[in-house]
């Protein structure tokens, strides 16, 4: 299999931010042809967002084509319209009607190629909450996932936008769906994927987990740790390394490998609850035996010997990730200053081959003429267009 299975399908993206440019990231990585439809003359506001979301388009632009389209004008929407009927997949994410009043609601383009799988991604799914404004942050809040990373009392957002990048990636699982049954009907559909829906299936294990115990959860900053050691420790150089014992066996490799005869002669700690009810007696004794080594000698001993760990690091710190690095892991895609940039590809493979750059990040509207000419607009209609400022 190649690392372009989506190959020969057409996507249609009116999206901005992160949510709706993320599902057509996946798309364009997985070799389909999306066809990013910008605002002209400027293109998509996200290209000028500042301060954290300074990133955000060039972390989900790559591998499509930018068309800068005057949506207002009867020609900018014919010419919408004429891209629709010719794709397998339409994803939006603005706010609920702005494409309805436009004509470019699921009925009007299903109407006109009913084999199109229309793919809304909004705050949330049809209900009482279904016209609300949403933000990631907004959703973090609401669903309990803020409560749960902060400590006590100060509810924190995470550290991305995961709850974008996440209904984004089940935007996408949807339209797969959506393919694999048009592949047998003959006829597309109105998929939909939500951001509020995403973090309350995020906070599943938390709901069954007070469920279950009849006890409220404490946010992940004050949690019961379910393991005997789960724990951020301190190195001789002053930096700091997670380690995870979570099993019989590497409960007795910990001890026997790191010499930690108090612990691995204590009749007390035969059993993994007993090890887990003993931790303010047990870490301090671990965490004295870590602090002796450098964190880089104690992470290439944990890998010998099989045990869970991870270095504290900074997001700038994968740059140089040797895994990633090495591995294909990260992409290399051109900022508008020219600046070059490794920026991380899909989590997946296909029988080990990995998704590729096809497209570099586009300028508004870089890709006018060609897609136009696949419509069948000729030079002079192209140029016209582009002197009444339809497209740029």
């Amino acid at each position: 299999m190649s690392a372009t299975p989506l190959a020969g399908l057409r996507v249609i993206e009116f999206a901005h931010m992160v949510m709706g440019p993320m599902a057509g990231l996946i798309l364009g990585d997985l070799g389909a042809d999306v066809i990013k439809i910008e605002p002209a003359p400027k293109g998509d506001n996200t290209r000028s967002l500042e301060g954290s979301g300074i990133g955000f388009f060039a972390m989900t632009s790559r591998n499509k084509r930018s068309l800068t389209l005057d949506l207002k004008s009867p020609s900018g929407l014919e010419i919408a319209q004429r891209l629709i009927a010719s794709a397998d997949i339409l994803t939006e994410n603005f706010r609920p009607g702005a494409l309805e009043k436009l004509g470019l609601g699921f009925a009007a383009c299903a109407a006109r190629n009913p084999r199109l799988i229309y793919c809304s991604l909004k705050g949330f799914l049809p209900g009482p909450y279904e016209h609300r404004t949403a933000l990631d942050e907004v959703v973090q809040m609401m669903g309990g996932l803020a409560y749960m990373t902060g400590p006590i009392g100060q509810p924190l957002r995470a550290g991305a936008s995961v709850i974008d990048i996440m209904g984004g990636t089940f935007g996408v699982v949807a339209i797969l769906a959506a393919l694999a049954e048009r592949s047998k009907t003959g006829r597309g559909q109105h998929v939909q994927s939500s951001l509020f829906e995403s973090v309350s299936l995020l906070m599943a294990q938390h709901m069954a987990q007070g469920f279950i115990t009849g006890v409220e959860p404490k946010p992940m900053s004050a949690r019961d740790v379910a393991w005997p050691v789960y724990d951020i420790f301190d190195t001789a150089d002053g930096e700091r390394i997670f380690i995870g014992v979570v099993t019989d066996s590497q409960w007795q490799i910990l001890c026997t490998d790191f010499a930690l005869a108090t612990l691995a002669n204590d009749p007390t700690l035969t059993t993994q609850a007993a090890r887990r009810a003993a931790r303010a007696r047990t870490i301090p004794i671990i965490a004295d035996c870590f602090r002796t080594y450098r964190r880089a000698d104690l992470a290439a001993r944990c890998e010998t010997l099989g045990l869970p760990f991870a270095p504290i690091a900074k997001p700038a710190d994968l740059f140089n990730d040797p895994h990633l690095t090495q591995s294909g892991g990260l992409l290399s895609v051109t900022l508008p200053d020219g600046r070059s940039m490794p920026i991380p590809g899909l989590p997946m493979s296909f029988d080990g081959a990995r998704t590729t750059l096809r497209h570099d990040i586009p300028t508004p509207g870089q890709h006018n003429t060609d897609i136009l000419a696949e419509l069948g607009y000729d030079e002079a209609s192209i140029t016209q267009l582009r002197h009444d400022h339809v497209i740029t």
